[in-house]
């Protein structure tokens, strides 16, 4: 069976899309033996990626070819994740300080609240 390489990477549910799959290729994220591979490049078992996303590194060894995403039990079946452990521990470090987009107490614009209690406290 041959898969292209994009189709592989959103397969085994390493990017969300084949699009970001796509994307990564073509920015040189995806390396084979250090070098930069295209999306077309055909998967073969064996072969030992190095894939880069915004978030995380890993590094992979293709056991198994599959062409459709399937649920993530079923595709972790198919690579052998090999990213050494210290890269693991800076990724959560990373994912611990990472900023909700909640806003916090006291900061940023006033609620709806606050402007009724300033109002109330101007009027008079």
């Amino acid at each position: 069976m041959k898969v292209r390489i994009d189709k592989y990477l959103w397969a085994i549910r390493l990017f969300k899309t084949r699009g970001l799959a796509a994307e990564a290729l073509d920015k040189g994220r995806v390396k084979l033996n250090g070098v930069s591979v295209k999306a077309s490049r055909i998967v073969a078992i064996g072969d030992e990626y190095e894939v880069r996303s915004d978030a995380r590194k890993w590094i992979i060894k293709v056991t198994g070819i599959i062409q459709n995403r399937v649920a993530y039990p079923e595709a972790i079946l198919n690579y052998q994740d090999l990213t050494p452990p210290e890269e693991l521990d800076r990724i959560q470090f990373q994912a611990a300080s990472f900023h909700t987009g909640k806003r916090l107490s006291k900061l940023g614009r006033p609620t709806k609240k606050d402007r009724r209690d300033l109002e109330d406290f101007t009027s008079d």
